[in-house]
């Protein structure tokens, strides 16, 4: 585990972490035998922690409600697979319909190649939902077995470190018709390997339903340091499918101004379709992107067209198309700048300024070791090649972590890529695993906290982020200002 370096931390402590008063809920140990009676027990704050086994009737969370300071939290002991759930033709294994404020972790979700069932399903109104450290395989006996799925309004979803091998789908958030979007979400450090289908896809929309809670403003969707491979098993011809695909926002009315920002993620391989496509408001910066069969960056009209849209320090190799912008609403900025880009067709934009290109054989004589397999393969530069004149990046600061490198040092405004060129080897292998460590971020470990704070302001409800931390260290003033570090592993949390 690598050390990431040390970072000020300025965020709101509410006096419930300070000086806590909550009532906690119960901690009730379960078994296959048991578990769904306890199961309809629970209540705010109450923890269902699942022992060893392998619980065979699924995981209906059905009209159960957590709060923003007590949630409900069903998780697995001991080691990851060591509490097996398995797939029935009957039902999705995890079912989510119609509940808030959840928490779901540690876990094995075995589909047992059952066709047409995913492994986590959410239905009806659905938020603040996290999913994290599942193992998520036997869920690819068809493109339309999903191991992560969404079809109804869903908002302040988080979906954290988890791993998918094989499935139809990886993740499918939103209903095909855009009439279930998905809002706010935190999708970040997952694996997804070898998917049929997509990846991952989130879905555009339509409009956004009223009178059902939906929170209002202007949100974004953060999809960070995931890993998305498709070397193999997947679809060809009509079916083919990019690694990630995301679709616009409405196109007026609340949402029209949300945005996706796609940052820190390692895309590898896809025999028969783009790497990544999108459409609408994106950011898409620092990434990594290998395709030794076609194209890395597709962002063009699908659904509707490009409108708000910035792609700025990645690093691409691909043997067709690098990055294409085309089919843009002229009344929105497109820009691509400051990337490093090596490829049959390097940059198709109407907009591209300060970006360092060469052909997809020529990526060796800028990278350290660009043709090699996983786990020696690296993109970082060689020294002095990515470098060039300082590009203005302002244009870029509204982004979460736009001025930090794939692996979360800090960029200068003459980088050019996905790396800082520092002379030191990268932070973590590119490989498939999970990725670790990343940039400093206002959205944090911690999912209990508005994905849209006031600037400058982190509001966290959850003491374990406060583990080996000396309130003394330093407490100012009226914004309970904290400087603290972090280690690796981590995601460190710094100022907007």
């Amino acid at each position: 585990m690598h050390v990431i370096s040390k970072r000020k931390v300025s965020i709101l402590i509410l006096a419930l972490i300070l000086f806590p008063l909550g009532v906690y809920g119960a901690v009730y140990q379960a078994t296959p035998q048991n578990y769904r009676d306890l199961l309809s027990t629970l209540q705010p704050g109450d923890i269902l922690e699942l022992q060893p086994g392998t619980y065979t009737r699924g995981l209906p969370i059905i009209n159960m409600h957590g709060t923003a300071e007590e949630r409900i939290t069903i998780r697995g002991s001991g080691e990851i697979g060591s509490v097996i759930l398995t797939g029935r033709s009957c039902c999705n294994t995890i079912q989510i319909k119609d509940s808030s404020y959840i928490e779901i972790s540690n876990l094995k979700l075995d589909g047992l190649n059952i066709d047409g069932i995913d492994a986590v399903n959410g239905r009806g109104v659905t938020h603040h939902i996290t999913i994290s450290n599942l193992y998520i395989v036997g869920h690819g006996a068809s493109k339309g077995t999903v191991a992560i799925s969404t079809k109804g309004p869903a908002w302040h979803w988080v979906i954290r470190e988890n791993v998918i091998e094989r499935a139809g789908t990886g993740m499918y958030l939103g209903n095909s018709d855009g009439r279930e979007p998905f809002i706010a979400g935190l999708i970040e450090r997952n694996l997804i390997v070898d998917t049929i289908g997509y990846n991952l896809q989130i879905k555009h929309q339509i409009s956004r339903p009223v009178g059902i809670g939906i929170p209002s403003g202007d949100h974004k969707t953060i999809i960070r340091h995931n890993v998305f491979i498709k070397s193999d098993n997947s679809s060809v011809g009509e079916q083919a499918r990019p690694n990630l695909l995301v679709g616009h926002f409405p196109l007026s009315g609340p949402g029209r101004n949300d945005l996706y920002e796609i940052y820190g993620n390692f895309f590898y391989q896809n025999p028969s379709e783009a790497l990544f496509q999108g459409e609408g408001n994106i950011s898409f910066y620092a990434n990594v992107l290998v395709n030794d069969y076609g194209d890395a960056v597709n962002i063009q009209p699908h659904n509707d067209v490009p409108k708000k849209i910035h792609v700025f320090n990645n690093t691409i190799v691909s043997r067709s198309s690098g990055i294409r912008v085309v089919g843009g609403d002229p009344n929105f900025p497109q820009k691509v700048f400051a990337n490093a880009v090596f490829s049959g067709t390097p940059i198709t934009a109407p907009n591209k300024f300060e970006n360092i290109i060469d052909s997809y054989g020529k990526a060796s004589e800028y990278l350290v070791s660009p043709n090699s397999p996983l786990g020696s393969l690296d993109l970082s530069p060689l020294p002095g090649r990515l470098t060039s004149a300082s590009v203005d990046m302002s244009l870029v600061q509204e982004y979460t972590d736009s001025r930090f490198d794939f692996d979360g040092r800090l960029l200068s405004d003459m980088h050019r890529g996905a790396y800082v060129d520092d002379g030191n080897a990268p932070l973590w292998v590119l490989s498939s695993t999970i990725k670790n460590g990343g940039a400093a971020s206002a959205f944090p470990e911690n999912d209990n906290v508005d994905l849209n704070p006031d600037p400058g302001v982190v509001a966290l409800v959850d003491t374990d982020l406060l583990e080996g931390v000396e309130v003394g260290d330093e407490l100012n003033g009226a914004d309970w200002s904290l400087e603290f570090d972090f280690q690796a592993g981590e995601v460190m949390y710094g100022d907007r």
